[in-house]
């Protein structure tokens, strides 16, 4: 699905460990998969409800790529997340996560990402973000006032220990609207935008 405003991909570096957050996380990373070849590991606690759709993924990356892992606890998800990591294996790995991991666990995971050399990105509910190692957190909601079939999203590059923030404007859907021929956008983050990543019960 073409996407248009996409942030500079070297801002989400290789090696390192990511953060993302707010009700547009899921298509962030979504569409950084799409970026990437290669397998995609998609961490999830197994009493998460909702599991990965994926024909809600097929827009943005061939589902074949995705290996789902739903290990027990929030313990085990960052082990798995972590020995993934560490052996580069996929060059992204996503965990969902309760809650932001803690300095020591981010450490870990920063190092493992480090030796693999793969991306490491952790989703984490909008309340629930502490400091930690992360390279970088990203805050992604959907703007108001989207159509069927089409979707507006901001990301805000909120964390960045490398340097500069910045926001982004996601368009996707209808050719990204034709790549934004005179389209005024929206102030401020909210409600409303079809979500493109489905969750199946």
């Amino acid at each position: 699905m073409p996407l248009h405003g996409l942030p500079d991909l070297a801002l989400i570096r290789p090696g390192r460990m990511h953060e993302a957050t707010g009700p547009g996380r899921l298509a962030f990373a979504a569409a950084l998969a799409g970026r990437l070849t290669g397998p995609v590991l998609w961490v999830q606690e197994s009493r998460t409800r909702d599991t990965l759709c994926p024909q809600g993924l097929v827009a943005f990356f061939d589902p074949a790529r995705l290996v789902l892992a739903r290990p027990t606890g929030a313990r085990a998800v960052l082990q798995v997340a972590e020995e993934a990591l560490r052996s580069g294996a996929a060059p992204l790995v996503v965990a969902e996560l309760a809650e932001a991991a803690d300095l020591t666990a981010s450490r870990r995971l920063q190092l493992a990402a480090g030796t693999g050399g793969g991306r490491g990105l952790c989703l984490l509910p909008q309340a629930r973000t502490r400091p930690n190692a992360a390279e970088t957190r990203w805050h992604c909601a959907p703007i108001p006032g989207s159509i069927p079939g089409r979707g507006r999203q901001l990301w805000e590059l909120v964390k960045n220990k490398r340097g500069r923030l910045g926001t982004w404007e996601i368009v996707w859907g209808e050719a990204a609207w034709q790549e934004r021929a005179g389209e005024t956008p929206e102030k401020g983050p909210g409600g409303g935008a079809t979500r493109p990543v489905a969750a199946c019960a």
